[in-house]
């Protein structure tokens, strides 16, 4: 990324050639193992088939994610998304160790040399190509000297430039390479015999005709069916996959809240109206001083801003007002405001400007590059020659640290506060064809301002806001209610607290699991989520803040992973098992040889008749006017049923009496090169399809996280 994006992003980033570079890195395989052990861990976080994954390695990982996003987004990540980070580096890692661990079993590698071929050729997935350092200015293709050049300084890059470089760009481009060959391989796998063409041709175009009587389960009450522990005990050890159980605890919890009451609110909004007057008939000159000194939540900002670029949703009002007014108070997020409207003028929408930079840090490092004295005087050097006469796109060519000097200094058209502020300013508030020296964080500008575009009215306002704070009375009461609450240790005598008090209980209905940060609309609650699992069943915590709340909890169930047990499986089985229940009523009601008539008449159903229009095959997944039917599509296409009314079936919504009358091929001419080609495209879907996930179920995973965090 080059110094102009810095400055575009009000913020200093790696730059992008020496990323792109660091990659031949890898080339060079001392410089890899020459100090970046990453698993030389002080405690593993977990492990992977016996594969350690290092508490370095994890925090590395996380560390770069974390500096990555704040690079984007210029903020810290908060606690709840660190949590979140740490989840998704740890499903990366172990995702990663299984597949790497797999591709080897088959000898998929990537080495050196293909990153080489990459690194030098000129097809469009190389990051080289987007360094015009590296580039041939006639051919705009890649000039090998400069890359090999480059190897050459690359060569002893190690320690956090290195991890950064390995983490964004190298390994992705290792999972590119191995994961294209192993795909390819499970592609190449899909077969398509003969034997098996000729089986599905023939059920795809055999077709059946059948009569019916349908007897929906509904037919019979629920309320004459009794679910029994056993019947939900047996069904459950003849559907397991079903009913996995997930080691984890449920909890319930009451809230006693520290957000400021109406009395802390009305306090502020007092102390804030008291003000009025004297912001009122404050100096413009005198009204930042004013402001720091009654401790605004709000800084002055001094310039005229774009109506798109001033945050507050009072703003059509306030430039109602007359110059010198003030507007308030009124609440905004979580202060009390005044606002004071100064004036407004009019500014261009966007500006395109072109520069020099005199550099004074190193934009990767933050390391001194020149002694602010020396970039001044060179500055003004460059300027007063530009002023005599000299070619502003050659000097910038010559002097400037910005990857802009390729294009004669042109930054290109951007808008208001895209910018640093000091160049932002400038380029907005001079007009057109200003030039000057401008200092920034990065050193300084000589910039040149060549067009402005359109004119849209930009206002000065202070404001004064006051933050509404919760009173020590306030968060004192919340403390003292939940200490009360949190001292009946038994669960019973808490619940009739509870009631006694009108607290609300609120119960939590996810499963919590030992790595979790959040619980229910609980946000950054990895304290409490800790306490759970150390915990027993029925124990009560102590008042815990959690966000603006002091919670305390008690601990309702704690389930080990395996197979659930009937209370927790009793929801999702019940309705199966009556229907089961119900389904084995209605064939005993049938009695012994039922035909379709008698089946009818005892439920006083019609007898109907399906697959008339060639519909029913046995690759059918809806039979028109029935559903899906799995069951009764095999049953179906059964030879012993042929002809014949066969036994009653119970499918998934009914119980079916039904006849085949026949099975008969269609006459449609079929393409069956088309058709084999459909089904060798199924093939090799179904072979890449979850694919992970059965090489996840083989995996002996470990997971320590809650040791750590």
């Amino acid at each position: 990324m080059q110094i102009i994006q810095g400055i575009r992003e009000k913020g200093a980033a790696i730059v992008i050639v020496v990323i792109a570079l660091s990659l031949i890195g890898f080339i060079l395989m001392d410089a890899r193992q020459g100090g970046n052990n990453l698993n030389a861990a002080s405690g593993n976080i977990g492990k992977v088939d016996g594969q350690a994954i290092g508490q370095n390695e994890f925090n590395t990982k996380v560390k770069n994610m974390e500096l990555q996003e704040e690079q984007q987004s210029g903020a810290k990540p908060t606690n709840i998304r660190t949590a979140q980070i740490r989840e998704q580096v740890w499903n990366q890692i172990v995702a990663e160790k299984i597949f790497y661990a797999e591709a080897d079993k088959l000898g998929i590698d990537f080495t050196s040399k293909e990153l080489e071929s990459v690194l030098k050729s000129n097809e469009p997935g190389n990051p080289f190509l987007q360094e015009r350092q590296l580039l041939d200015e006639a051919t705009g293709k890649l000039d090998i000297n400069k890359v090999n050049q480059a190897l050459i300084n690359i060569k002893k890059m190690k320690g956090e430039q290195w991890e950064m470089v390995n983490a964004q760009i190298l390994e992705p481009q290792k999972l590119t390479s191995i994961s294209t060959k192993y795909f390819a391989l499970l592609n190449a796998s899909a077969y398509y015999p003969a034997w098996m063409e000729e089986k599905d041709l023939k059920e795809k175009n055999n077709f059946a005709t059948i009569s019916y009587v349908q007897v929906p389960y509904q037919t019979i009450s629920d309320s004459t069916i009794k679910v029994t522990d056993a019947d939900i005990e047996n069904y459950v050890s003849k559907h397991k996959q079903l009913f996995k159980q997930e080691a984890g605890r449920m909890i319930s919890y009451v809230a006693f809240s520290q957000l400021p009451s109406s009395a802390d609110s009305a306090k502020t909004k007092l102390l804030v109206e008291n003000l009025k007057n004297d912001f009122a008939n404050t100096n413009d000159n005198t009204i930042k001083t004013f402001l720091a000194r009654n401790a605004s939540a709000i800084e002055f900002d001094t310039n005229y801003v774009p109506k798109s670029k001033i945050n507050s949703h009072a703003l059509d009002s306030i430039i109602k007002l007359n110059a010198g007014s003030v507007y308030g108070p009124y609440v905004d997020n979580n202060d009390y405001v005044l606002a004071k409207y100064i004036g407004s003028k009019i500014l261009p929408d966007s500006v395109n400007a072109r520069h020099i930079l005199i550099a004074t840090v190193n934009n990767q490092t933050g390391e001194p590059l020149l002694e602010d004295s020396v970039a001044e005087k060179r500055a003004d050097s460059i300027y007063n020659a530009i002023k005599a006469g000299a070619n502003f796109a050659a000097l910038a060519l010559q002097y400037s640290a910005d990857g802009s000097k390729e294009k004669g200094g042109d930054l290109g058209t951007f808008a208001y506060g895209q910018m640093v502020p000091e160049f932002n300013d400038f380029c907005f508030y001079k007009t057109t064809g200003s030039m000057g020296v401008v200092r920034t964080q990065f050193g300084y500008h000589i910039v040149e301002v060549l067009k402005q575009k359109g004119q849209s009215p930009a206002y000065k306002i202070a404001f004064l806001a006051k933050e509404i704070f919760s009173s020590e009375e306030t968060i004192n009461k919340a403390s003292n209610e939940a200490i009360k609450l949190s001292a009946e240790k038994d669960p019973k005598k808490m619940e009739a607290y509870i009631q006694k008090n009108g607290l609300k209980k609120i119960t939590v209905p996810t499963l919590i699991k030992e790595n979790d940060a959040q619980i229910g609309q609980l946000q950054d609650a990895r304290q409490l989520v800790r306490w759970v699992f150390e915990a027993k069943k029925g124990d009560v915590s102590d008042p815990m803040p959690v966000g603006d709340q002091f919670i305390v909890a008690t601990v309702d169930k704690i389930y080990k992973e395996g197979t659930q047990d009937v209370e927790t499986a009793r929801p999702l089985a019940e309705n199966s098992i009556k229907e089961e229940k119900k389904g084995e009523m209605i064939i005993k009601n049938l009695g012994a040889n039922v035909t379709l008539e008698t089946a009818a008449s005892k439920y006083s159903k019609e007898i109907l008749n399906a697959g008339a229009d060639s519909s029913i095959t046995f690759k059918t997944q809806i039979i028109n006017s029935i559903g899906n039917e799995p069951k009764l599509i095999g049953a179906i296409f059964n030879k012993a049923n042929l002809n014949k009314v066969a036994e009653p079936l119970a499918g998934k919504t009914a119980v079916y009496v039904f006849k085949v009358n026949s099975i008969a091929a269609k006459t449609d001419n079929e393409n069956i090169a088309q058709f084999r080609a459909g089904q060798t495209t199924a093939l090799r879907n179904q072979a890449v399809s979850n694919w992970f996930e059965g090489l996840r179920k083989k995996a002996t995973i470990k997971d320590n996280r809650s040791k750590f965090f």
